[in-house]
Formats: C-alpha cells, sequence, structure tokens
C-alpha cells in the first residue's frame, strides 16, 4: 500500500506542475476567468493531495483497513474531484460542455473530506 500511496503521490504532483503550467500558459488563451480559476482548484487540490498521500506514505505504514481507506479515499477522490474539473472546463471552451461529469466533482470532494475525516480520526482514536 505505502507503494501505491508514493505512486499516486508521485503521478498527482507530475501531472499537477504539467496541468498547471498547461492551464497558465496554453489554455489562458481558450478559458474564461471562471474556467481558469476552475482549473486551477482543481491543481491546487490535486497537488494538495499528492503532498498528503506522499507525507502518509513516509508517516504510516498503511497497512491497517482504516489507513488504506484514507489512502483510497484520497486517490478516488482527487481522480473524481480534480479531473471532472479539468473535463467541465476544457470541453466547455470548446462549446461541448461535458454536463454528465457535473456531479462527479462533488463526489470527488465528499471522498477527500472521508479521506480528510479518517485521517482525524486516525489520530483522536486512540484519545476516545
Amino acid at each position: 500500500m505505502v507503494l501505491i500511496a508514493q505512486l499516486a503521490a508521485s503521478f498527482f504532483g507530475l501531472l499537477a506542475i504539467i496541468l498547471g503550467a498547461f492551464g497558465a500558459h496554453v489554455l489562458k488563451k481558450t478559458f474564461t476567468v471562471d474556467q481558469l480559476q476552475s482549473f486551477e482548484t482543481g491543481v491546487k487540490y490535486q497537488m494538495y493531495h499528492a503532498l498528503v498521500l506522499l507525507i502518509l506514505s513516509f508517516n504510516l505504514n498503511l497497512e491497517s483497513g482504516l489507513e488504506r481507506n484514507i489512502v483510497y479515499c484520497f486517490i478516488i477522490g482527487t481522480i473524481l474531484f480534480s479531473f471532472s474539473i479539468y473535463g467541465l472546463c476544457i470541453s466547455a471552451s470548446r462549446g461541448k460542455k461535458l454536463k454528465f461529469l457535473g456531479p462527479v466533482t462533488p463526489v470527488g470532494g465528499l471522498f477527500l473530506v472521508a479521506g480528510w475525516a479518517l485521517l482525524f480520526y486516525s489520530f483522536i482514536k486512540n484519545l476516545v
């Protein structure tokens, strides 16, 4: 599980840098201000969770069910949240908005919230 977290972290980080640069230099020519801000939000959340996954992979064993679920929530949440935003922004800028992606973004956000809630629980479970 540590390797999965590290692979996801490095891949998300790599893509966040590439997509951030792509958005700042290429897409800004075709995006509205709102689309660019949304795209940047996707990139930021992707990078935040790349860093969280990397930190977790070096600080936890990721062997318990709870720790594995934290990692899964962050990976699934990042994919659903950030990549649905990318799809919505790019498709809208081309005049063919993929509306089915609209509900995917908040589902991804719920996975991210669940990951953070599980992480919080992992820290306080022995105190309660």
